[in-house]
């Protein structure tokens, strides 16, 4: 035996210390231990059998090893029963967060500091319209809604609090003894409300448009706001660019409005919770289709990859809803993404057709300037009187605010939402020559007049073929969206959907005035005029966003369609996998989704190389001579060239803009800067603090000062600059991810991931440069549906189909998103049963 060595004797300060220490330890265990129980309490029963009562006969729900469910019923309202029952186990709470939202009651859960946003929300009548639009529900399609509800409000019957999701034990710590409301089909038709909120169309231009031309001369406004680039860029329904060139340039004067007001409302608009993203110059999508006749299986394929804005969990959910029996009162056997707190499938295929949607931006809203007296408003040389309601939001924590509602025919007004009806400046009138009086801006919007949408995804989730799909597409009417199509049997096509509105006068750029109808709408663009394309001759369409239609077309859909360059660069990959007879595969589709070729470095490098300068322009040059233009998580050259463009536009616009609208960069400002390289002596490059009175002033001045940031970032070695590093996304918890708390958003966020692409890049992973070059805007989902096998289909999400944080299937899709990988699809039913890691039975 070894002897023992004997120990020292302990102080009586090391014994008190040791015991703290221990406590702490044990404190922390139990602590720890609490958490852990508190995290998993809320995890659903994945596996077994559940009874959900109103069920009519047993539901399957098989996962596989992602948690991705397919439903199988008997009967469609078993089915959405059962849709209602698992999207609440997934995700209740981003289905109660989102329902607070549209309904303009977040400050019941928050406290005061979403008063003004309640206020918006009531102002618009979100929640007013949606339950017009329950009412308008044919008998079928209202009970489809009401299943759904049913089994979201049976699982609820059986869980409460942190039961239901961890975020109720965190708001619980604010608003203790907060219980949900049982759900009901208006919470989930006022859904699509907030879905057309965040797809409206130039709302945002038109405010900036009218804000600009108060600081910037005519000339110059037009220079902000250039035509799309016919000549360069194609339009969705001609893959070539259009031989005519570029219409003129029209800017229609604005009527002035207070630029205060305008800000105030862009401030509101912006404070606004974005459920599908910030809206911003790089929202939008991509899709595109390719017929069999360029494919290897010779069935088509389709590609989609919706560009919003990045959250936790993500926006959409991935899942599969099958009838045991196809049929006629059972007619779904369909699979994509789908909407928590919505029933059906959004974009995704069924066992015949597939279809996918990007954002067609049409000009849908307008503000008017209404001249108010009183408790009237001005129409044609009379005064009619507002509508008038009263509403209160009630505030956890807080006294109740009551608020007044009012409206012209045209829609709500939408300044002076504190309650205070002055007039919008007190000299407004005076400086802009219009009579005396009092002036407030009023809004119509086409998602505020009660449509058909709710019952437009079960038509087109039931499609067998072109027509069924047209016929459930005409229902889409808020927000109008670019709908591409395949077939089984081999055919493709695009439909625009939607209320596009008609104009007495205007082009819906400016503000109108509103006290004559000369200026009203006059209707909506015919279904059958709209934009639609069946079994083209190049065999494949692309829309990015794009110009739809070149100027001949009879109707004006907007004047800001995105500037096409994202379309023009998957137009061209296409276009050169055909010209070298290349048969177009799924896993080719993938790696065009994941193109980082940056179209404004390629534009600019040819004025950067007839440049001599010296010292660190020198540098920056240099660094991008044989740069390949790819925006890759790993280049160098990428990393300085954003540096470098995000410089330019600092240097040579921010301070001749409004403080309120800094150069943003993206597709428009590319436009811009690409219009204006040609323009050598430009006032616009005109910078006399940095001695700059030229373009090539402009440039080399940038080409330093980036340098200089790039260095201040990354290191001296650009060896080891790298463009992720700057480029980085973190997922954010959408109602607690920028509490201020850091603890709070460590349980709920995640990141930070180093990524590639860019603004106006096909890989989308967008910025706004005045904030620096993190990531706002993201490709939300992939898929590639392939027609000839659907198990041989691919999609990846953003984040996972769990909304529990630190549950497996939280965030287990991200990484493969970071890096372009995607997961099969399966659909086939002997595919699901063998690829199932779990399978839940729920019984009546």
């Amino acid at each position: 035996m070894v002897p023992r060595t004997p120990r020292a004797p302990r102080s009586k300060w090391f014994t008190v210390l040791l015991s703290v220490v221990g406590v702490l330890v044990v404190l922390v265990l139990v602590a720890g231990g609490i958490v852990a129980f508190t995290v998993q309490r809320s995890f659903p029963q994945l596996s077994g059998e559940i009874s959900v009562p109103g069920l009519d006969d047993k539901v399957t729900v098989y996962r596989d090893d992602a948690g991705v469910p397919m439903v199988e019923a008997d009967s469609a309202t078993d089915l959405f029963m059962a849709q209602g029952f698992v999207h609440a186990q997934d995700r209740f709470w981003e289905m109660d967060f989102r329902r607070h939202v549209t309904s303009g009651r977040l400050a019941e859960l928050f406290g005061e500091s979403q008063v003004e946003t309640d206020t918006f929300v009531r102002t618009l009548g979100w929640r007013k319209v949606a339950e017009q639009e329950v009412e308008l529900l044919d008998p079928t399609t209202l009970s489809w809604y009401q299943a759904y509800a049913d089994g979201v409000n049976a699982y609820l019957a059986e869980r409460s609090g942190a039961e239901l999701s961890l975020e109720y034990a965190v708001l619980g710590l604010q608003n203790p003894g907060y219980e949900p409301e049982k759900w009901t089909p208006a919470d989930s038709v006022a859904w699509l409300k907030a879905m057309a909120w965040d797809l409206r169309s130039n709302l945002a231009d038109e405010i900036e448009r009218t804000i600009l031309a108060t600081a910037v001369s005519p000339e110059q406004l037009a220079d902000l706001y250039p035509p799309y680039p016919y000549g360069e860029n194609p339009t969705v329904l001609s893959n070539e660019a259009t031989p005519f060139g570029e219409p003129p340039v029209e800017i229609e004067a604005p009527l002035q409005a207070s630029v205060d007001s305008l800000i105030a409302l862009k401030d509101v608009m912006s404070s606004m919770p974005t459920l599908l993203g910030r809206a911003g110059s790089d929202i939008g999508s991509n899709s595109w289709v390719v017929s069999g006749n360029l494919t290897e299986s010779g069935k088509p394929l389709l590609a989609n990859d919706p560009h919003l804005g990045p959250s936790l969990p993500s926006v959409w959910y991935q899942m599969g809803l099958r009838c045991s029996t196809v049929s006629a009162e059972c007619p779904f056997d369909v699979a994509g993404f789908s909407f928590s707190g919505m029933p059906g499938i959004i974009i995704g295929h069924n066992a015949r057709i597939a279809w996918g949607f990007t954002n067609l931006g049409p000009d849908t809203a307008d503000l008017y300037l209404e001249k108010v007296a009183d408790a009237n408003y001005e129409l044609d040389g009379t005064l009619r009187p507002l509508t008038v309601r009263e509403e209160v939001v009630k505030v956890a924590g807080g006294d109740d605010v009551p608020i007044t509602i009012r409206s012209t025919e045209r829609g709500p007004l939408v300044t002076n939402l504190t309650g205070d009806f002055s007039a919008i400046a007190a000299d407004y009138p005076a400086t802009s020559a219009l009579p005396e009086g009092v002036y407030e801006l009023s809004l119509q919007w086409t998602a505020l007049t009660p449509g058909r949408t709710a019952g437009a995804i079960f038509a087109v989730n039931a499609a067998s073929d072109w027509s069924t799909f047209r016929e459930g597409a005409k229902l889409f009417e808020v927000p109008s969206q670019n709908l591409v199509y395949a077939d089984v049997d081999g055919n493709i096509g695009y439909q625009a959907p939607g209320l596009i509105p008609i104009r007495s006068s205007g082009d819906g750029t400016t503000p109108q005035p509103g006290w004559t109808s000369a200026s009203g709408w006059q209707g909506y663009i015919p279904f059958e005029a709209l934009p639609s394309t069946f079994n083209p001759a190049e065999g494949y369409i692309v829309t990015a966003n794009n110009a739809v239609v070149d100027a001949s077309y009879p109707y004006l859909i907007t004047k800001d369609w995105d500037a096409g360059y994202r379309a023009d660069r998957i137009n061209d990959r296409i276009r050169g996998l055909v010209d070298e007879s290349t048969p177009i595969t799924s896993e080719l589709m993938s790696d065009i989704q994941a193109d980082n070729y940056n179209a404004m470095a390629e534009v600019v490098q040819p004025y950067l190389d007839e440049l001599t300068p010296a010292g660190n322009a020198k540098n920056g040059k240099s660094l991008l001579e044989g740069w390949n233009f790819e925006d890759d998580a790993d280049s160098a050259q990428s990393a300085f060239f954003n540096i470098f463009w995000r410089t330019l536009l600092e240097q040579n616009f921010a301070d001749n803009l409004p403080k309120s609208l800094p150069p943003a960069g993206g597709s428009q400002w590319f436009s811009i800067v690409t219009r204006l390289l040609a323009q050598p002596n430009s006032a616009w490059w005109t910078n006399e603090d940095l001695n700059v009175l030229n373009r090539d002033d402009a440039l080399t001045a940038a080409l330093s000062a980036a340098w200089t940031e790039a260095v201040n970032l990354m290191g001296d070695d650009p060896e080891d600059w790298t463009w992720g590093e700057l480029h980085t996304l973190t997922l954010r918890n959408a109602s607690f991810g920028e509490s201020g708390i850091a603890p709070i958003e460590w349980l709920f966020n995640r990141g930070p991931y180093e990524l590639a692409g860019g603004s106006s890049v096909v890989n989308a992973t967008g910025w706004y440069a005045p904030n620096g070059y993190v990531v706002d805007w993201v490709p939300s989902m992939r898929q590639v549906i392939d027609l000839a096998d659907p198990d041989a289909s691919t999609w990846v999400n953003l984040a996972g189909a769990s909304g529990h944080a630190f549950a497996p299937t939280y965030t287990d899709q991200t990484e493969l998103w970071q890096e372009h990988k995607t997961r099969q699809w399966i659909f086939t039913p002997d595919a699901v049963g063998t690829a199932a890691a779990d399978v839940l039975t729920l019984t009546p």
